[in-house]
């Protein structure tokens, strides 16, 4: 008796976001590099795609003053062996410029960036990556928003209007960073636009900041077309001193 042929099995992808607040910790007198701590715990992630904020393309003052300051950009530092590096710079300061990147162990189809500055005081910015995963097409955007409640409403419908743009409504998409949302008041929002918070999972709380004694979680990473499985927040002594977030790792199901 023939039996019937089952079905393919989903393809699991793991997506991290963390902010490493420049790799350098400390305030004054204090302050020290942690960019190489840093390198060895993304790597320990074992994601397929890692969003990172506050992200170092180079910095004159800091690598004057540290030792051991990389000579890569830090993406570029930071991605483990295999990885793909892709930086988009969002501030430009006197010293140097920073921004998001994508580190990603599958196939990049295409890059691109939106600037979603609300004022002149914060220039924040989207990076759009695509990723061939299995053959299929998956849209990453990596998001830093703005710590004002009505720049982040503001940024969030420049993000909606993008991704109507960009991302055919058929094609899996994973919007992550840190959202700078106390309260997860944006959730609604993202929700709305098919968004669905793998954090918004029953299970352990995932607070991710401050990273010594974290209270809210203020880094999310939302999937469509994706089937949230799992949320972690990595948490002990090490992970508490390499940047005053914690990283905030979710996975989810890719249907073939």
């Amino acid at each position: 008796m023939n039996q019937p042929a089952s079905a393919p099995a989903a393809q699991n992808l793991r997506v991290a976001t963390y902010n490493i607040h420049k790799g350098v910790q400390g305030i004054g007198p204090a302050r020290r590099l942690e960019i190489h701590n840093l390198g060895h715990a993304i790597e320990q992630l074992d994601a397929d795609i890692i969003c990172l904020q506050e992200v170092r393309k180079m910095n004159r003052q800091a690598a004057a003053r540290f030792a051991r300051w990389p000579e890569l950009p830090q993406a570029d530092f930071l991605a483990p062996e295999g990885y793909t590096a892709v930086y988009e710079t969002n501030a430009v300061t006197r010293h140097g410029e920073h921004g998001n990147a994508l580190l990603t162990r599958w196939p990049v189809i295409r890059t691109g960036h939106q600037d979603i500055s609300d004022h002149r005081f914060e220039q924040r910015g989207l990076l759009h990556v695509v990723i061939e995963v299995e053959g299929q097409p998956v849209h990453a955007i990596v998001v830093h928003l703005g710590l004002i409640k009505g720049s982040r409403v503001r940024q969030i419908a420049r993000l909606r209007e993008f991704i109507d743009r960009e991302v055919p409504a058929d094609e899996a998409v994973v919007v992550a960073g840190d959202f700078n949302d106390w309260g997860a008041r944006m959730r609604y929002a993202m929700n709305a636009m098919g968004l669905r918070d793998a954090s918004d999972l029953r299970g352990p709380r995932t607070l991710t900041y401050p990273s010594r004694l974290p209270v809210a979680q203020l880094d999310f990473v939302y999937g469509r077309k994706l089937e949230p499985l799992s949320c972690t927040v990595p948490r002990g002594p090490i992970w508490a001193r390499m940047s005053d977030h914690l990283p905030l790792v979710a996975d989810f199901s890719l249907p073939n």
